[in-house]
């Protein structure tokens, strides 16, 4: 059993390490709402300037007054700077009058009504196309450094929500006697403390995430001032006010709830604390519930609550398996009918995560096309799997509490059948290294028994002096041998009893198949909390395909491009392919990546790779990118804005020395 503690911590280095790789892949965050159209049209050619540019998107979003940006041909802003709301989901800014002829470009950077930033660009021309200088930002909103700050500050809210909440769930409902065991009080109050620090710096980071992106900005007073104005700033600033709340609660169930020793202020107080704490829980699931998916879109009154009871099925479940996991871990015992009580309780959450999540599922999918097609279908389809794992070996683990009982009463009786001839001998032992000294005065008060009788006679009066202070010399040294036995004999006794507790939960059968299976319930929730926080900031499948088809509404290309184009820059390994691939390969924003590869068709370095984009119909470009390079052979980019429809010109100039370069081009039609 001496294996089982590194194992433990592998596992967990191992479930950190696939959570990471899964919140790496979550940024930047997705949008939620999607342009799904406007006016001037994308692409298009207008004889007249319009007085203003009109945005309508797939549900409503916030704006500030740099929202919208409209530029010249110059790159210069030709807009008032103040984008206003026309009804609906349309929003509009002025623009300036005396406008000249040529290609205008539109950049936008809205907040969709689910806290997520949106962002994008397309471009629409007076009289004629023309040549265009404008600069869009390279960094997509909600991406770079801040974003995936963001992100982890997400997971770990939802992760600190968990514990705290179905940790002191788990005390409640199914094992009173663990509110005075340490182990069990650090897991929810650490996921109290975790929820508080991660959502001091999702409202710090909030400016940032949804404007520049610049780390800089994290602690600018004015940026978070704007953030309280918000509904996400709303509802994170209640979060903090309910987590006050949650901190008293604690403390009561650690403090006074705990040393209760009469049954019935005890059941009193548990009563209150249940209603206490079920209200706090479900205001801090309102919070989520307040400012993200399910504030927004089709039945949003009923969404919400829906997703508080979700959350709260969530927390009671995962938080109370880790919970448990602790206790047969680190817990001198657990009850069996503790566990058999959450075992019960476990079901009723996943009953209740079914029912909700059948709900919201077609509330944000919406279609079968859209669960298969889009990206949070696909998502979803992966938490389904998990929660089926999950609840696979929570049937394994149900087999092994019903043997929990018996095993538990066998060590038990075992451990109580040691106990006592344990506790004799370490007490033998005590007795036998713990000889009495020899008392300091004894030795002369031998010598002065055996001296002659004039010795005796002459020194009467010393002699009483000496026999007193002999005494008070013999007390004192006798009082430390016993205090320093006791002290000794203390160690002893409880190092024996964490032995013995040990013995007893290494020992039974029934504890160590559960604590098994257990750990590997809370090592597949590990994975599925991260699937559900990449999940709740990815567009929703129904939104998905409404800005799929507004899009082909638009003429525009919705699939990807990939294009090979051979070179040789006539020098030393100067021969290769390069494939370029752009994603979604629309208007808008695109990633793009970029591979090289030798004669031998494996990936290798070269000095510099450098695309440029240019639409010649409407003089639009060179539009330079230089991806960054990310792995041998790979160069890539994020936010590559492609602002009209057209038949584009790629080019890609490769340089593999410091003399020898190519630049090779490719003509890609997009709309």
């Amino acid at each position: 059993m001496k294996t089982i503690a590194p194992r433990f911590r592998h596992l967990l280095l191992l479930l950190l390490a696939v959570t990471g790789a899964l919140l790496a892949g979550a940024a930047p965050a997705s949008a939620h709402a999607a342009l799904t159209g406007s006016d001037p049209k994308q692409g298009a050619v207008v004889d007249q300037a319009p007085t203003r540019v009109t945005l309508t998107f797939s549900e409503n979003v916030a704006m500030s007054d740099d929202s919208v940006r409209v530029l010249d041909p110059a790159g210069k802003r030709v807009d008032t700077g103040k984008a206003a709301s026309l009804g609906g989901t349309t929003y509009g800014v002025k623009l300036h009058s005396g406008l000249p002829d040529g290609t205008f470009t539109v950049a936008y950077q809205v907040v969709s009504a689910d806290s997520h930033p949106v962002s994008g660009a397309f471009t629409f021309s007076i009289g004629a196309p023309s040549k265009t200088s404008a600069a869009l930002p390279d960094q997509a909103a909600g991406g770079g450094a801040v974003g995936a700050l963001y992100g982890i500050a997400r997971y770990l809210s939802y992760a600190g929500f968990v514990l705290a909440i179905g940790g002191a769930a788990f005390i409640l409902a199914c094992w009173p006697r663990g509110a005075g065991i340490r182990p069990v009080q650090r897991v929810v109050v650490s996921g109290w403390i975790t929820l508080t620090g991660a959502t001091l710096a999702l409202l710090l980071m909030r400016g940032s995430y949804t404007g520049s992106g610049a780390v800089g900005d994290i602690f600018d007073l004015s940026l978070l001032g704007q953030v309280l104005q918000t509904k996400p700033g709303a509802a994170l600033v209640s979060r903090l006010l309910l987590l006050a709340a949650a901190a008293l609660f604690i403390a009561v169930l650690f403090g006074a709830y705990e040393k209760r020793t009469d049954p019935k202020e005890k059941k009193d107080l548990t009563f209150g604390l249940a209603i206490g704490g079920t209200v706090v829980a479900a205001g801090l699931a309102a919070t989520w519930a307040m400012a993200e998916h399910a504030s927004t879109g089709i039945q949003a009154g009923i969404a919400m609550p829906v997703d508080v009871l979700h959350l709260l099925a969530v927390a009671a479940w995962l938080g109370g398996l880790t919970t448990l996991l602790v206790a047969l871990y680190r817990a001198p015992s657990i009850e069996a009918s503790a566990v058999r009580r959450f075992s019960r309780v476990a079901f009723a959450s996943v009953a209740a995560l079914a029912a909700t999540g059948l709900y919201q599922s077609w509330r944000q999918v919406g279609s079968w096309s859209a669960l298969t097609g889009t990206r949070y279908g696909q998502l979803l389809l992966v938490k389904v799997g998990l929660v089926a794992v999950l609840v696979g070996i929570a049937w394994v683990s149900r087999k092994w509490t019903g043997r929990l009982s018996e095993s538990l009463s066998e060590s038990l009786s075992d451990s109580l059948a040691t106990e006592g001839a344990d506790e004799a001998e370490v007490l033998e032992k005590g007795s036998a290294t713990e000889e009495p000294a020899a008392v300091p005065g004894d030795e002369a008060g031998t010598a002065s028994a055996t001296g002659d009788g004039d010795s005796a006679g002459g020194s009467a009066s010393v002699e009483g002096d000496s026999s007193t202070a002999s005494a008070s010399v013999t007390s004192a040294t006798t009082t430390a041998v016993d205090d320093k036995r006791s002290a000794q004999l203390a160690r002893q006794r409880a190092a024996l009893a964490v032995a013995r507790e040990k013995r007893v939960r290494d020992s039974d059968p029934g504890r160590s198949g559960l604590r098994r299976s257990v750990l590997a319930e809370a090592g597949v929730a590990v994975v599925l909390l991260a699937v559900t926080t990449v999940l709740t900031s990815t567009e929703p499948g129904r939104t998905e395909e409404q800005a799929a088809a507004a899009t082909a509404a638009a003429g525009q290309q919705s699939g990807p491009i990939s294009l090979k184009l051979p070179f040789d820059t006539g020098g030393q390994n100067g021969k290769g392919t390069v494939l370029l691939d752009v994603d979604p390969g629309r208007t808008g924003r695109n990633d793009m990546h970029v591979y090289i590869l030798g004669p031998d068709k494996k990936p290798f370095d070269i000095p510099e790779v450098k695309v440029s984009l240019t639409l010649p119909a409407q003089k639009i470009g060179p539009l330079r990118v230089e991806p960054p390079h990310i792995a041998t052979g790979h160069w890539s980019a994020s936010g590559v804005q492609i602002p009209g429809v057209g038949k584009w010109t790629i080019a890609v100039t490769v340089r593999t020395s410091d003399i020898d370069q190519v630049t090779v081009t490719k003509n890609v039609k997009i709309g």
